[in-house]
């Protein structure tokens, strides 16, 4: 398995709405790609005062990430409504194997 691992940042005043439109559109939108496990969210504030969000999604293998991301599979997907929310991200996602996970998440509705 393959962890694709890429951060955004927002300004205070749209990081709300920023992760409103990962949990609702972005990121479920990603099961369309054949090979895609699911995602995991992480958030903090920053020392700028604004808000950091790292997106880990995880694939079977580089294949599915491609199938995702394009031949460059290390460029960063962004639609261009989280550019209009985003203040700065990574040009580029970094990946690594997984070697080993034994998550076990309880049931959310966030």
């Amino acid at each position: 398995m393959i962890a694709r691992i890429w951060k955004g940042y927002c300004s205070a005043e749209t990081a709300e709405s920023y992760e409103a439109l990962l949990k609702s559109t972005i990121l479920p939108g990603i099961h369309r790609v054949s090979g895609y496990c699911g995602a995991l969210l992480f958030k903090r504030q920053d020392q700028r005062g604004g808000t950091e969000f790292t997106t880990m999604t995880l694939f079977v293998d580089l294949e599915a990430v491609r199938r995702f991301a394009g031949d460059d599979y290390e460029t960063a997907v962004v639609p261009a409504a989280a550019r209009k929310l985003l203040a700065r991200f990574d040009d580029r996602s970094e990946h690594r194997e997984v070697v080993f996970s034994d998550l076990q998440l309880p049931g959310r509705d966030s």
